[in-house]
């Protein structure tokens, strides 16, 4: 009986309950809900705990495209409920597998419905009208549903012109053990009531009524107020009949562990780089000179959390692989929106894209990673774009602007057409401030006016072409900037790799030791033995493939770790660096 309560769709809300950036406090069959809707109009049901210490969801912060929790501030985005942001740790992405149970949610007659497990239909009544009905004053009531949905047959009532008026026919149209429908009739006037009884417990329940027709704004006030207090008396009389009764047993709600999605690993293919998604090409539109932008959208499903400075690998028609950030605003998972510039010495990526690809084609990404993760605990940031890398910038700079953060967006670019994603910098307003046709010296000159003096907690993000890059870096490190205030993100590694020589490479984890041949990487020598790494660019640049190093000396030949993580001797890129020292060991 129980079970087929679980699958049947039942009212936890009424749109009404769901004003601007307001969280709802919802309950069905012993469990709680978390209810809100964000900005987009998308409204989230989730189970109501933040997976950090359990406190409920429904007393956090609704900033319209991620929920906040209130205690310790961790964030959860819109659709998908994964986590976004993790104020201990404000450094580093969360992981995927943080991500909140989420179900699902349908608006019809002026309610929100939602299931444990949907297996039917929602209910279709006959004679109300989406765009004109009247939604009653929700009546909790401390007995069982089935209790209620019996006395509600005998409920009686006037129609909504009647109210003041006595002794209306009312005939019951139909009834279950979940819902009544009773019609009411008094000369020519009619009006249609429909009861759904919305189980909250095994002794608590929630009424919640619709009526046909939407009384006009004289009468409005009267007939809400008549229906309330009927309701409120029907109320009274079920909670002494249901007192007298046996006290039921609690309804126990399922706790369901970690998806197998989530909690396995996913299959390796030859190469290493995973294409497990299937996106469609919504949009395809030119955003600047030589720049084309992209709207990618899920062919079934949502797409995965992402938080700002995220990349992701797609796989093009001609077999290609290539690395884009994320445009996207906080909250956005119904699509993704990357920009793509055509390169003039294209080996086929870029080109593939701006040339073959079209609205409509089907490609197969990755899901995103972030190797340039944005913290939000500053006072001010300070975001240095050239050209296309301003594509991640825009994502950092939309987050921070939602959350009302400080920040600044300094566009370094030829000219105005080669400005991208005009409808975005619109949006941000002053904070994006353009520097157009400078001269390399003239774009020195301003970038050492923007970063001095350094002022204390503020933070530094980098993306452009390798030299502006270099030089930012070097002005900053002049200004005294402290290393962990600067972050950056090359497009690719300019160096020239010298694989020429040999060495062993012990897999502490793995219990392996492999022989890394001349112009073999050590990832592809890993790959070779059966042990997988994550990887992307594989030039040195995104810090996909980073392993920890344990004993041995690397040779640094990547575009990614800093200067004091390179002479720490902790950490390697494996797609491209190697060994000093004849032996190398690594935690892999």
């Amino acid at each position: 009986m129980l079970e087929d309560v679980r699958t049947r769709w039942h009212p936890i809300a009424a749109t009404d309950d769901l004003p601007l950036r307001h969280v709802f406090h919802g309950q069905l069959l012993g469990r709680e809900f978390a209810v809100w809707r964000a900005d987009d109009g998308y409204v989230n049901v989730w189970e109501n705990r933040c997976l950090h210490r359990g406190v409920r969801l429904s007393i956090g912060i609704n900033d319209g495209r991620e929920l906040k929790c209130q205690y310790h501030g961790w964030r959860y985005s819109n659709r998908t409920a994964g986590c976004t942001y993790i104020p201990a740790h404000p450094a580093d992405a969360p992981a995927r597998t943080i991500t909140n149970r989420s179900f699902q949610a349908v608006e019809r007659y002026g309610l929100v419905w939602s299931s444990e497990d949907p297996g039917g239909d929602l209910p279709v009544v006959e004679g109300i009208g989406e765009d004109d009905l009247l939604v009653l004053r929700a009546i909790p009531v401390n007995a069982s549903a089935e209790l209620v949905a019996q006395r509600l047959q005998s409920y009686r009532f006037q129609p909504n012109s009647e109210i003041a008026g006595t002794g209306a026919n009312v005939e019951l149209v139909a009834a279950s053990e979940a819902a009544v429908a009773l019609r009411s009739c008094q000369g020519r006037a009619e009006t249609l009531c429909v009861f759904f009884v919305q189980p909250v417990d095994s002794g608590r329940s929630v009424i919640r009524g619709v009526l046909s027709g939407r009384p006009n704004d004289a009468q409005l006030t009267a007939v809400l107020r008549y229906h309330n207090e009927a309701l409120s008396k029907l109320r009274a009389d079920l909670e002494r009949e249901a007192a007298a009764l046996p006290v039921p047993v609690p309804i126990e709600p399922i706790f369901e562990r970690v998806s197998e999605e989530l909690a396995s690993l996913p299959e390796l293919d030859s190469r290493g780089r995973k294409a497990a998604i299937r996106v469609q090409v919504a949009r395809k539109w030119q955003t600047a000179d030589g720049i084309m932008a992209f709207e990618l959208r899920p062919i079934r499903g949502l797409l995965p959390t992402f938080q700002p400075g995220a990349h992701i690998d797609v796989h093009l028609p001609n077999g290609l692989v290539r690395q884009y950030s994320l445009t996207n605003g906080p909250g956005e998972t119904d699509r993704f929106t990357i920009g793509v510039k055509l390169d003039p010495a294209s080996r086929g990526g870029s080109q593939c894209l701006h040339d073959s690809v079209r609205e409509g084609d089907v490609l197969a990404i990755s899901e995103p990673r972030n190797n340039f993760p944005l913290r939000r605990d500053a006072l001010k940031t300070i975001f240095v774009a050239g050209g296309i890398g301003v594509t991640p910038l825009l994502a950092m700079a939309q987050t921070l602007n939602n959350q009302s953060l400080a920040y600044e967006l300094h566009y370094f670019a030829q000219n105005e057409q080669q400005l991208a994603f005009s409808e975005c910098r619109q949006a941000l307003g002053d904070a994006v401030m353009p520097h157009l046709g400078l001269s390399p010296s003239d774009t020195v000159n301003a970038l050492r006016r923007l970063l001095s003096p350094y002022l204390p907690d503020t933070q530094l993000y980098i993306c452009g072409p390798s030299p502006m890059l270099e030089s930012t870096r070097s002005l900053a490190a002049e200004a005294g900037w402290p290393e962990a205030a600067v972050h950056f993100e090359y497009f690719k590694n300019t160096n020239v790799i010298d694989d020429s020589s040999s060495f062993e490479v012990a897999l502490a984890r793995s219990c392996l030791t492999i022989k890394v041949a001349a112009g073999q990487s050590i990832l592809e020598a890993m790959r070779d033995a059966g042990v997988d790494l994550p990887s992307s660019c594989e030039q040195g640049a995104c810090g996909t493939c980073l392993a920890t190093v344990i004993e041995g000396e690397p040779d640094h030949q990547d575009v990614y770790l800093s200067p004091s993580e390179r002479a720490s001797g902790t950490k390697i890129m494996t797609c491209v660096s190697r060994s000093k020292s004849a032996r190398l060991v690594l935690d892999a």
